[in-house]
């Protein structure tokens, strides 16, 4: 079972508690660029100062909570997040268009 998160709080308290970081790229695509999110997870080491500022990550930049959900909001997109307790990867989660479910 899963569920779908577009709730700001809900999202970083559940990539928190996952120790979880907000992470952006800007990749280019065609004449033009475009920004890749992803959530990377432990991670502190790289960042230690609240998840904000210039350090890279295999070419991601690690962002504030903020500039990651306007990226997300911008490109109209929530996540999608398992809500089984009984096994696999607990910080697996899929972007998926916002419309796609109810906001939790």
């Amino acid at each position: 079972m899963s569920q779908i998160l577009t709730d700001r709080q809900a999202i970083r308290e559940w990539a928190e508690a996952r120790g979880g970081n907000p992470m952006l790229m800007d990749v280019p695509d065609g004449s033009s660029m475009r920004t890749v999110l992803q959530l990377t997870f432990g991670q502190y080491a790289l960042n230690a100062t609240g998840n904000e500022g210039p350090d890279r990550v295999d070419g991601y930049q690690l962002v504030s909570w903020e500039e990651w959900f306007s990226a997300l909001e911008k490109g109209d997109l929530a996540i999608e997040v398992s809500d089984d307790p009984a096994g696999g990867n607990e910080a697996e989660f899929t972007f998926v268009p916002r419309d796609k479910g109810p906001e939790l």
